[in-house]
This record gives C-alpha cells, structure tokens and sequence, in this order.
C-alpha cells in the first residue's frame, strides 16, 4: 500500500519528509537570483519592479508554483515550520508594517532570505539578525 503521513508518524516517530523536487526548488532560487537588484515597486508583480509577495509569487510561477498574491495569503499556503526546519525554497515571513505576516522572502540558506526590501529591491538579507531577526513572524514550506 501507499505510506500515508500518519503512517510514516507511527512507523518512525518523526514526520515524514516533504515531497519536494531539488530541480523545483533550484528553479525558484535561480527565478529569484535572477532579478536581483530590481527596484521596490509597491503592488509590482514584474522584473521592471516588485513588492515583496510579487516577487515571491514570481520566482515561484517560474518554477511552475502558483502563491496567492498578498504576503498574510501566501503564509497560509503551505505547511507551518519552525525556524529548525528551513531549507531553501521555503518562504519566510516578517511582521513590518501591520501585525502578523506582512513580509515574506525565499529562504536561500544559512540564515539569509531573498526578498523585495522596500529601500533595497531584491537582494538577500540576514533573517534572523538585526532589523529582519527583530521582525520574524514565521515561516511555510509549499515545495
């Protein structure tokens, strides 16, 4: 038969492990790479500008991934993970301008996210110090 999640709970004790494609996820990382240094455009979904859940919801449509379009949305669209969890791929989010998720990057590894920064444009950034480690709401794995 087929090993279900609660299956795979009982037989090993721990969760079973995501069904996530290595070539989705290097897609979606090289998609947000790929537009770095692209300016901050409030409401922007396109290269010539983004905000930041347009720009999560584009790298992700690169790779054939469809997100809702607003940061507090795309919080919901996956599994809920802890900060021990993260791997590349998954989505980050930060609490900035109004309570709960409000800003969301890509994970890239090693503490560092990928986002739209208001005063940056896309570029990567440490999530978990200084002003983005004050901010950090939660995060989700969708791949």
């Amino acid at each position: 038969g087929i090993v279900g999640s609660a299956t795979y709970r009982a037989l090993m004790n721990r969760e079973m492990p995501p069904n996530r494609s290595n070539s989705v996820v290097r897609n979606v990382l090289r998609s947000a790479y790929s537009v770095i240094g692209t300016p901050y455009v409030f409401g922007g979904t396109t290269p010539y500008g983004f905000d930041c859940s347009g720009f999560t919801q584009y790298a992700f449509a690169r790779a054939g991934v469809y997100l809702p379009r607003m940061a507090d949305s795309q919080f919901y669209s996956g599994r809920q993970i802890s900060m021990s969890q993260l791997r590349p791929g998954d989505l980050i989010f930060f609490t900035t301008y109004e309570p709960g998720a409000s800003h969301v990057g890509i994970y890239v590894g090693d503490g560092n996210f990928i986002h739209a920064g208001t005063s940056t444009g896309v570029t990567v950034s440490s999530a978990f110090t200084g002003y983005w480690g004050a901010r950090y709401y939660g995060a989700c794995r969708v791949l």
